[in-house]
């Protein structure tokens, strides 16, 4: 697993529809995520890419965690940008989250990581209660909230992490972040933020 800056990432072998669909199953069944190739089914057996708000959620009967975390996978390897809000552009933290919360529930997140900790509409969980799905919140600009990425279980979460970088998945328990953990928080009920609205430019970590 390579190191950067004194952080170790889980490296992916490759980025076909089907091991984001291993790596959310072994996340969910409380498994260890490990490297192996998967063999891809058909392109007509699976169409896991991410839609536009204005079409169909994914897996809409499925368990709004798993759509989450689904969502958040078929992002791997984006591009991270400030100020960055969708795929085209790249993401920033925030821009990631806030763009993964709304493909897959409908909610509105506010669009900065400070503003997303405070969201009204959101409530707080436990580090010990962690569940796939949650935002999960670091210090890492000398703030108690500037950083947000989304849990995936097993001590994993996915997210934009800085200039230069992607959309990744990294561990929690190791050091850099573990240390720098500030919180996590939970859409209860996605009816009640579905119409939270951003209040924070675009320009934000």
């Amino acid at each position: 697993m390579p190191a950067h800056h004194g952080v170790t990432t889980i490296a992916l072998p490759t980025r076909t529809k089907a091991w984001l669909l291993v790596v959310a199953m072994l996340a969910f069944q409380g498994c260890a995520v490990q490297e192996r190739r998967v063999t891809p089914p058909p392109a007509s057996a699976i169409d896991l890419r991410a839609q536009p708000s204005s079409e169909p959620r994914l897996g809409s009967q499925a368990d709004p965690a798993a759509e989450i975390v689904i969502t958040a996978l078929n992002f791997m390897g984006q591009p991270y940008r400030y100020g960055g809000t969708n795929a085209e552009q790249g993401f920033d933290c925030s821009g990631f989250t806030r763009h993964v919360y709304d493909l897959s529930l409908g909610v509105v997140l506010p669009r900065s990581a400070d503003d997303q900790a405070n969201a009204t509409a959101l409530i707080n969980v436990e580090r010990g209660d962690l569940r796939p799905g949650d935002l999960v919140f670091f210090n890492t600009l000398q703030r108690t909230y500037s950083h947000v990425g989304i849990y995936v279980g097993e001590g994993r979460f996915i997210h934009a992490p800085r200039t230069g970088s992607q959309v990744r998945l990294e561990e929690m328990r190791f050091a850099y972040w573990s240390q720098r953990y500030t919180g996590a928080r939970r859409a209860a009920d996605p009816a009640l933020a579905a119409d939270f609205k951003a209040t924070l430019p675009d320009a934000t970590r």
